[in-house]
């Protein structure tokens, strides 16, 4: 049991090792790059969802991360269930979890990169001073 928290705290750590893992593993078992992209970042979500949150959380000095994402998620599901609704006259759930997922996975790189570069910023201040 202590490997598999291991493990699932070394994958949070440093979220593109499962994005590499699945992608290459997948796209060797279907031989299938679009597929495999697809599946590697709905596993890296998850990942990246836990690290941005905790280093929300060290750059901030909160323990609020974790559930600023999850309510930014809910904003977006109930934006994209409200923008198909207007233009198709129903909701497509499976399609509106796809699509807010997949957005998470982008904007949970995006600030997975810019937290980390903030916090490695702060911690050369901190060292200097």
């Amino acid at each position: 049991m202590d490997f598999l928290k291991n493990s699932f705290i070394f994958l949070s750590i440093l979220p593109f090792f499962p994005f590499l893992l699945v992608y290459f593993t997948h796209y060797r078992w279907k031989h299938n790059k679009k597929a495999s992209l697809k599946v590697a970042m709905d596993v890296t979500t998850l990942f990246l969802i836990i690290s941005v949150s905790a280093l929300f959380n060290l750059t901030f000095n909160s323990s609020f991360g974790f559930y600023l994402i999850l309510l930014l998620l809910l904003i977006g599901v109930g934006l994209v269930g409200s923008a198909q609704n207007r233009l198709k006259g129903r909701v497509d759930v499976q399609k509106m979890a796809k699509l807010i997922w997949r957005m998470s996975f982008v904007i949970m790189s995006f600030s997975y990169l810019l937290f980390t570069i903030i916090g490695i910023v702060k911690y050369i201040f901190i060292t200097m001073s």
